[in-house]
């Protein structure tokens, strides 16, 4: 071998080991630019926490809001041709109506977001009938269509102390405005006659345990948002659950409720008790007992209903309710008829095939000892029979 041939080849070795060493350098380079940025993908730094933000907390406020709203339409035939006496909303003969349409927005308030407020607007024929029960002509009332309007705060004392300012439905009574809510279609003589359907005012709500709940408000009185004398209205309730089939809720509503009357008191007790026997079979008892001085006489009135609930599956439930009345009197918030005594007797019949709508069907008889009823051609009655067919549709954001 030459020392030309040796050389040469030496280069070519040197050549060869250095590109070796470079392919090395190389890949060593290129995984430690690739090797970071895959652990970066795989596991991403937590960014830091910014603190509250005020956007969030307004989102949250109106997320916890509810919205809802039902229709409420029946038809209803009186024996009697004409309107039926002492029902509450369904009123009309031989025709369809609607009751009730209505929307509401809500928020409960809690200790973790204490502000709440209830809004719930009425339109139909109900909203006439209950603004009458203020003695003021429907039309001239401008609250009519506001069934509730109220702001709340959930006091930090204790387990939380709920305060509610403006206008909400009466706590008295085993029935309320909307007719889901209730076990039969038509509210019964005690809704109608022994106790009030709303207040404007003020009330304090507070559940010392599980089991407990009082309550306690001053208010203008019966069905006044425009106070129509100088007094004020104090009313209370306690409920009692001993156990989760028992309720016991008693009600207490005195004022002064006569116009331009400050003096003189009115005073109702009301209690409800209601337990579910089984899965199948519910009971409920309310008794009412008011009474007043009018024209410097006590005039005195009470009550009392009975309600079974036969609950055949989800779909079908059977309602009997019995009531008694007696108007010693003729109060002048009840039938102002002296010495009336009125007994009635429902049964209803309630299919329930959707969670969002229910169909009543619904006879219902009032028997009197005076004549208070009347017929088509004007002739008093003892008595009055009908038969409504109840339409109910309601809908909620939370359903």
């Amino acid at each position: 071998m030459s020392v030309r041939s040796f050389q040469r080849g030496s280069r070519v070795n040197m050549t060869i080991k250095n590109g070796m060493s470079f392919i090395l350098r190389l890949g060593v380079l290129l995984l430690c630019l690739i090797v970071p940025r895959l652990a970066v993908a795989q596991d991403p730094p937590k960014p830091a926490d910014p603190g509250p933000d005020p956007d969030n907390v307004t989102l949250n406020f109106f997320k916890s809001t509810e919205i809802g709203g039902l229709v409420d339409s029946y038809y209803l035939w009186n024996s009697n041709k004409v309107a039926p006496n002492y029902h509450a909303f369904d009123t009309k003969h031989n025709m369809f109506d609607v009751s009730m349409a209505e929307l509401w927005v809500a928020k409960s308030a809690v200790l973790d977001s204490p502000i709440g407020y209830k809004i719930r607007l009425n339109f139909g024929s109900a909203p006439d009938l209950m603004a009458s029960a203020s003695g003021q002509f429907a039309a001239e009332s401008p609250y009519k269509n506001i069934e509730e309007a109220y702001g709340s705060y959930m006091a930090p004392v204790g387990r939380g102390l709920q305060i509610d300012v403006g206008k909400f439905v009466t706590n008295a009574g085993a029935e309320v405005i909307e007719a889901k809510d209730d076990w039969n279609y038509s509210r019964s003589l005690l809704f109608q006659l022994a106790i009030p359907i709303y207040h404007a005012g003020i009330r304090l709500t507070y559940s010392p345990s599980d089991k407990v709940t009082v309550m306690g408000g001053v208010v203008n009185g019966w069905n006044d948002v425009t106070d129509d004398n100088s007094g004020k209205t104090v009313m209370a309730s306690a409920t009692f659950k001993p156990t989760a089939a028992l309720s016991i809720i008693e009600n207490y509503i005195g004022g002064p409720e006569q116009p331009g009357n400050s003096s003189d008191w009115r005073h109702m007790s009301d209690t409800v008790v209601s337990y579910t026997v089984n899965p199948t079979i519910s009971v409920m008892g309310n008794y009412d007992f008011t009474t007043d001085t009018v024209g410097g006489s006590r005039v005195t009135t009470q009550g009392v209903a009975g309600y079974l609930k036969y609950q055949a599956n989800t779909c079908v439930a059977l309602v009997p309710r019995v009531e008694y009345f007696k108007d010693r009197d003729g109060a002048p918030w009840a039938t102002g008829i002296r010495d009336q005594r009125l007994t009635e007797f429902t049964l209803t019949l309630e299919f329930k095939p959707a969670a969002n709508f229910m169909w009543r069907v619904e006879y219902r008889g009032d028997f009197s000892n005076q004549s208070p009823f009347v017929n088509d051609d004007g002739v008093a009655k003892t008595k009055q029979q009908s038969i409504v067919f109840g339409f109910l549709f309601n809908f909620s954001s939370k359903m």
